[in-house]
């Protein structure tokens, strides 16, 4: 014990005296204890361990090996980064893990891609309106300039010439055709139009204030008596620009009310819109008189349904036209089918006009609208009523998966050969393998096929056809050939047959301008007129007659 106060030598003042603290005995690797800190560990630190407490705040722990002995900085992560990662926190925006090998080490620049370039293709953005893909092999690296087209230049075929087939390339060559000596060359219908169709447009927009988009023609060419004719679809009837339905509807509603009915105004109307707009009118029709507000229409018997009025107010092939051109044309032809089934017999020509003639795209469409209107697929219904060759011929082209596009002139004459062993050169015919091959391949391709028949025969396949076929097959497959040749000349054909001898196929004539109208009766017009030197007006004027005669003139004659 130290002395107290009263030990005056040791200069303290008054006061108690204080105990000493134990000491342990020095052996060179202890101190003399001291009491822990408050808070702190009475137990001396292991190996490595600071012997000071942790900072508030602070891990409790040694940090791992290889770790920051400071606690991280606020924000940071908590744990030591992946090796070769940086020790510093990203950036704003930019991503936490390090970037792949050969990959920018930055953020990419607003709107950029956050992965690396392909290889091969530019590390930076693309400009405005420019493809993000590399340009074909051969293909030009930079946009094509304003108003020039995006494909390689005319007459720059990236693919080599059929084996054996001229070295012309197929950009100048009409459907695949080279061109004939001094005939003039064109460009090829897009791709999966066969010849003859408009290529598939995106819907224009009928009504408004600006010019419709007007039904793209194009121009492609047909091997005929050694040179190349070139062929452009002529409507007769077009969409009508700034046109105003529900005016039209007014006009037909007041051209039916009252004593009477004003059928040039319906004609004036109904012969001069394509079938989209024709639509429409309906709608407007319903919408503005689906409620007779006033009694005048009802008194009369209007509904406010166009199509039930115009059937009350019409009568005879005046209202039959009148209802064909207010149907949708893949129905109106489903139901044309159909009729040609109906009750006892079937009328195989009505077959033949509409399923030998069309492309894919509008045989599909008619035959969707057979279904859903009748609930029963129209290959059904011809195996019920066709049989044998014919049915085989008409089911073959209800597949609708004839090859438009292709045509190899190189398998012309191999084509040509199948066609004259399975005909004049056997005894017999093989009518399978003509089904095969006048339903498979494309008309380009075909029209070689005939071409190189001729040279083997000495005479044409049509003249094949109605040597070695005879009845309903014979009708069908004729169809198909003469379409093949000239689908204008075939239509131009059926018009003058629908009105030749005594009386008229009325229904066939109305049905023929009623489909044909939109698409090509301009060339029908121009075929009928060099086959039977008069105009198709002219004999429509003279085996018609009545409001049928006016409407059929106004949408031939455009």
């Amino acid at each position: 014990m130290y002395p107290g106060s009263n030990n005056p030598s040791l200069g303290f003042g008054q006061g108690p005296s204080y105990p000493l603290y134990p000491t342990v005995p020095y052996d060179g690797t202890s101190y003399p204890a001291y009491p822990p800190a408050p808070g702190g560990s009475p137990y001396p630190p292991a190996g490595g361990v600071a012997p000071y407490p942790p900072a508030p705040g602070a891990a409790p722990y040694p940090p791992a090996p290889g770790a920051s002995p400071y606690p991280p900085a606020p924000g940071a992560a908590p744990y030591p980064p992946a090796p070769g990662a940086s020790p510093y926190p990203p950036a704003p925006g930019a991503s936490p893990y390090p970037p792949a090998p050969g990959a920018s080490p930055y953020p990419p620049a607003p709107g950029a891609s956050p992965y690396p370039p392909a290889p091969g293709v530019s590390p930076y953005p693309p400009a405005p309106g420019a493809s993000p893909y590399p340009p074909a092999p051969g293909a030009s690296p930079y946009p094509p300039a304003p108003g020039a087209g995006a494909y390689p230049p005319t007459g720059a075929s990236t693919y080599p010439p059929a084996s054996g087939a001229p070295g012309y390339p197929p950009a100048t060559a009409a459907q695949g055709y080279p061109p004939a000596s001094g005939a003039p060359s064109y460009p090829p219908a897009p791709s999966g139009a066969p010849y003859g169709q408009p290529p598939a447009q995106p819907a224009a927009q009928s009504y408004g204030g600006g010019m419709p988009q007007k039904q793209q023609h194009y121009e492609t060419g047909a091997p005929c008596g050694g040179s190349l004719l070139a062929y452009r679809e002529i409507p007769t009837v077009n969409p009508l620009a700034h046109c105003d339905p529900s005016s039209d509807a007014s006009v037909l509603r007041k051209a039916m009310k009252g004593f009477g009915t004003d059928e040039a105004a319906i004609i004036g109307v109904l012969s001069h819109r394509s079938s989209d707009q024709r639509q429409q009118i309906l709608l407007k029709y319903q919408q503005g008189y689906g409620r007779d507000e006033d009694g005048a229409g009802a008194e009369k018997g209007l509904t406010g349904d166009l199509v039930k009025d115009l059937k009350s107010e019409l009568s005879g092939k005046f209202e039959e036209a009148i209802l064909a051109l207010m149907t949708p044309l893949p129905l109106y032809l489903a139901q044309e089918l159909h009729h040609a089934m109906q009750g006892i017999g079937t009328n195989e020509r009505t077959l033949v006009e509409i399923l030998c003639t069309r492309d894919n795209q509008s045989l599909m469409a008619i035959k969707n609208a057979y279904h859903h209107h009748y609930r029963k697929k129209l290959e059904d219904d011809l195996r019920g009523d066709t049989s044998g060759d014919f049915r085989r011929l008409l089911i073959s082209m209800c597949a609708c998966s004839r090859d438009e596009t292709n045509c190899d002139p190189a398998l012309a004459p191999n084509l040509a050969q199948q066609l004259y062993k399975a005909g004049v050169g056997k005894v017999g015919t093989d009518e399978a393998e003509f089904n095969r091959i006048l339903s498979t391949y494309s008309y380009p391709m075909l029209r070689l096929v005939f071409d190189e028949y001729k040279k083997i025969k000495g005479k044409s396949f049509g003249d094949a056809l109605d040597s070695e076929l005879s009845g309903d097959l014979k009708l069908g497959m004729m169809a198909v050939y003469d379409c093949i040749q000239n689908r204008a000349a075939y239509f131009a054909k059926e018009l003058h047959d629908s009105m030749a001898g005594m009386g008229t196929r009325d229904r066939a004539l109305i049905r023929l301008v009623v489909s044909r109208c939109e698409i090509d009766m301009g060339n029908i017009k121009q075929e009928y007129h060099k086959m039977y030197s008069k105009s198709l007006e002219h004999a429509i004027k003279n085996d018609t007659s009545g409001d049928l005669k006016k409407l059929l003139i106004g949408m031939v004659e455009g």
